[in-house]
């Protein structure tokens, strides 16, 4: 039985300028962005946009500047109203819900942090964290307990009584993700959130936060327009152009069929080992037991993990699926091809 997916964005259009709706019903389906925004002035942000996040999984939008995909998260949140379509979190539409159901769904099921942290600088990194719960009406001594706990699981301990100016960059997102994690949301809606970090520092976030999600297994869309950390990030990518989704894929799915020029320029640098599993490029056999005393692997196995087996023996490692039965084998020739290959 399949369960309903957390959040569903079906035919969703948002279309800026004086008359949208009309732009819209009007719209000549053969013109791109460019075409229409020359003969009506209007910009289509996001153009007939569906896809759907089930629970507990990490899905990643992925575009470059002016993509649409920020504008897009904004719809799933309604911070700004689609044109068309629906945003279907739990079986609600986002689009019919009143101002009070809207805003019961912000404080208590969604959370978002932002590139810019927007923590308040008079307030002390604690009162930060536990604003969410002080706008529901939280008493101090249970909201300051819920903020030093979340503290703690972002790696911050003993800095509660810091101001924001007196952390990094780094520890300052940390507290913007403290803070959205405070409320114990749903659904976390990440906008860019480590761009204005340094390398480094952007590497540990993210580490950071897959480690968190293994913890949590909340709902994330999460937003970038770098594809390295797309695909460390995402169960699902959905990679953005002028307002479309150009295609929508695991990471592996991605890599290893890119659906066009567009995707596939992502893909040219990406390390193909690190991403694809011994699934995809083991060498299928049916009918044929695991050799004795060899260890086999799983199909999902990534590529990167098997090096070491492989690198000085010429035995082929069996391949089971998740039932324990064998589907192929993987052997050294293999791992190199894929460790060299670009598709």
């Amino acid at each position: 039985m399949t369960t309903a997916p957390k959040i569903a964005c079906k035919n969703v259009w948002k279309i800026f300028g004086p008359h949208p709706q009309q732009t819209l019903d009007q719209l000549d389906p053969s013109l791109d962005r460019a075409g229409v925004q020359e003969r009506t002035g209007h910009v289509v942000a996001v153009r007939d946009v569906s896809f759907e996040v089930q629970t507990g999984e990490c899905f990643v939008v992925m575009g470059l500047s002016g993509s649409g995909k920020s504008t897009l998260v904004r719809c799933i949140s309604r911070l700004i109203d689609s044109t068309a379509g629906q945003v279907i979190i739990d079986g609600h539409d986002v689009n019919k819900m009143s101002q009070k159901e809207l805003l019961d769904l912000r404080r208590h099921k969604m959370a978002m942090v932002f590139q810019h942290f927007g923590l308040f600088p008079h307030r002390k990194v604690i009162d930060n964290i536990s604003y969410g719960l002080e706008v529901r009406g939280q008493n101090r001594r249970e909201r300051t307990a819920k903020a030093m706990e979340v503290l703690d699981l972002v790696g911050l301990t003993g800095w509660d009584q810091h101001y924001p100016r007196e952390l990094s960059g780094g520890m300052q997102q940390r507290v913007g993700l403290a803070r959205a994690m405070a409320v114990d949301p749903e659904i976390l809606i990440f906008d860019e959130p480590f761009s204005a970090l340094d390398p480094l520092i952007r590497r540990g976030m993210q580490d950071e936060l897959i480690k968190l999600q293994d913890q949590m297994k909340k709902t994330m869309v999460f937003i970038t327009h770098d594809f390295l950390e797309a695909i460390k990030m995402g169960d699902h990518i959905a990679i953005m152009k002028d307002g479309e989704i150009s295609q929508i894929g695991t990471p592996e799915e991605i890599i290893a069929n890119p659906i066009n020029d567009y995707v596939r320029d992502f893909t040219e640098d990406v390390p193909r080992y690190k991403v694809l599993s011994a699934g995809k490029v083991m060498r299928r056999i049916t009918g044929q037991m695991p050799s004795a005393g060899v260890d086999p692997v799983l199909t999902s196995a990534k590529i990167d993990s098997l090096i070491a087996r492989v690198a000085d023996s010429d035995i082929a490692l069996p391949v089971i699926d998740a039932t324990g039965k064998m589907v192929g084998e993987i052997d050294r020739s293999i791992v190199m091809h894929a460790m060299i290959s670009n598709g």
